[in-house]
Parts: structure tokens; C-alpha cells; sequence
């Protein structure tokens, strides 16, 4: 006697991928593992950012610490050179502070204002560009002009002038105050870039088949812009951002050099650049070569992961 055939189960359906598997599915990643310099800059960068920003428990001094200073320590030479310490790797500067301490603290603020100032920038310039590329008209060719006067100085001399005149408004004003309009000097010379940059993209956009469906059917147009063509123009963005947080951290460099960046009461790398240059010819090489080298470490290694991720991007250089 046979037994009745058991029914069939049915087939369990497939679990989605989730978003990280996918991510390193996707050929991004897999550009990324190709990539010996991507690789390699990322380590980099990732021990940059790390070191500054927990600088309290990996720093072995605090260099902002006027009871800990000891001016009889002051210009020691690195430990490996003659009449170096131990206590100190990379050697003092002129007031006592180890330089390997000041350069974690140090290297905290320029990423502190390079990332600020970037993410300001690709706030007023990703509006303006998708406000100036979608609706188009005398809105277009106001904001372009706008772009093409910016673009007519060169961006020190306007981010100087803009910090100038700030110092001179508030000449009394709190380091948070003097922070704010570091970052906003900066700022008001990068967003032309994404406004640019997000206008070609845009004018490609708004002519596709999606962007007239949904005109079609009655979505408005800050709606469109904010939920259909922002998405799709975003990727030329965050190249641009990776490569501008070096260029401004450059620039924040430049001005602290100068003397009217950050407050002399936490100096950026650029501040110890400059408090070591007059140090330079003296023989206390150490005091301003350090600053530099962290200085183009960060620039360099932000740098090259943003060509990686531009020709990860890019499907025609696949």
C-alpha cells in the first residue's frame, strides 16, 4: 500500500541583502580592495582623525596645559637626536609643549574647521546650484553671475578679508564667535564649486522622462528637486567635498600662519607652523618640520581618497 505523497513545500522566499551587504557586493568596495594607495591613505587618514579626535587618552601630554609646562624643557631636540628626552618623541617647542601632544590637539581643530566649513559649502552651494540648474530663467543667470564674481578674486584673499573684517566687528569676541567666522570665511569661497557643479548636473536631470512623470501627475517642483534630482546629482558631490576638506584645511592652515585664523589659545597646525618658523634657521628644525609633515599627511592622504572615489564612481573607468 503506498503512502499518500506529502504536499510539496512551498519554496521560502529569498532574504533581501541587506544595505552593508550590498555595499561590499558593490563595486565601490571592491575598487577600494583593488587599490593599494586607496588602502593605504585610508590608514592613514583613519590614524589622523583618530589620534585628534581622542587626543585626551592618546596624547601622552597635555601641551594646553599651563601647570604641566616646564620652560627648562623648552626646544629639546626629538628623543633619538643628542640632549633629546625620552619623555618627549618628537622633541618641544618654545614653551615646553610636547610636539607630539600639540600635533593631536592641533590637528583636532583643522579637521574641526575643515569638515565644518566643507559641509557649509555643499549646504549653499548644492541649493543655489539645484535652485539655478532646475528652475533656470533670470534665477539661473542671477546666481551664475554671483558664481562668476566669487570666482574673479582668488579664495585667500576673500577668506582674509572676510575674517579681517570680522576680527575688526568683534574684536572682543569669544573663541566660539572667532570659530564661527573662520568657518564661514571659508565657507563663502567653496560653495561656488558645488553651486557650478550641481547646475550641469541638474539641467541633465530635469529633462528626464522621471522629472516629466512626475510634473505629470501634479508633485511640486520643490518636491521633485528635493526627493528625485537631489539624489541623483549627489555623487559628484561628495568627490568634490572629499577634495575640498583638504583644500580648506590648507586654507585654515594658511590663515592661522598668517596670524588670523584660529585664537592663539588653541592653535591649529597652521599656528604651530608659524610659531616654529622663527625657529626655523636657529637650528630648532623640529619645531615647525613636524606641524608641516602632519599637516601634508592629512592633505595628502585626504587627496587620494578623493581621486579613489572619483574613479570608483565613475563607470567609465571601470
Amino acid at each position: 500500500m503506498t503512502s499518500p505523497a506529502t504536499p510539496a513545500s512551498p519554496t521560502t522566499p529569498l532574504a533581501e541583502p541587506g544595505r552593508w551587504h550590498r555595499f561590499f557586493d558593490g563595486d565601490v568596495w571592491f575598487s577600494f580592495k583593488s587599490s593599494p594607495v586607496a588602502i593605504m591613505a585610508a590608514v592613514i587618514a583613519f590614524i589622523c582623525i583618530f589620534c585628534a579626535l581622542f587626543a585626551e587618552w592618546v596624547a601622552p601630554h597635555n601641551p594646553f596645559d599651563l601647570a604641566s609646562l616646564e620652560l627648562m624643557d623648552s626646544r629639546l631636540p626629538p628623543a633619538w637626536m643628542e640632549g633629546g628626552s625620552s619623555k618627549y618623541l618628537l622633541g618641544t617647542d618654545d614653551q615646553g609643549r610636547d610636539l607630539l601632544s600639540a600635533l593631536m590637539y592641533g590637528a583636532r581643530i583643522s579637521l574641526f574647521v575643515g569638515f565644518a566649513s566643507v559641509l557649509v559649502s555643499m549646504v549653499i552651494g548644492v541649493g543655489l546650484g539645484l535652485l539655478s540648474g532646475f528652475v533656470g530663467g533670470k534665477v539661473d543667470a542671477f546666481i551664475m553671475r554671483i558664481c562668476d564674481v566669487m570666482l574673479s578674486f582668488p579664495s585667500i584673499l576673500i577668506a582674509l578679508l572676510i575674517d579681517g573684517v570680522g576680527r575688526a566687528m568683534f574684536p572682543n569676541a569669544h573663541e566660539s564667535l572667532a570659530f564661527l567666522v573662520l568657518i564661514l570665511a571659508i565657507s563663502l569661497t567653496g560653495w561656488v564649486q558645488y553651486a557650478r557643479t550641481v547646475r550641469g548636473s541638474t539641467m541633465v536631470e530635469r529633462n528626464k522622462e522621471y522629472v516629466q512623470a512626475a510634473r505629470v501627475i501634479g508633485v511640486s517642483s520643490g518636491r521633485i528637486m528635493r526627493r528625485h534630482v537631489l539624489p541623483n546629482v549627489l555623487g559628484p558631490v561628495l568627490v568634490l567635498a572629499t577634495i575640498q576638506v583638504a583644500a580648506a584645511i590648507i586654507t585654515e592652515a594658511t590663515l592661522s600662519f598668517l596670524g588670523v585664523g584660529v585664537p592663539p589659545t588653541s592653535p591649529s597646525l597652521g599656528t604651530l607652523i608659524r610659531v616654529g618658523n622663527d625657529f626655523l634657521f636657529s637650528g630648532e628644525w623640529w619645531i615647525t618640520i613636524w606641524p608641516g609633515a602632519m599637516l601634508v599627511l592629512i592633505a595628502l592622504s585626504v587627496n587620494l581618497l578623493g581621486d579613489w572615489l572619483r574613479d570608483a564612481l565613475n563607470p567609465r573607468l571601470r
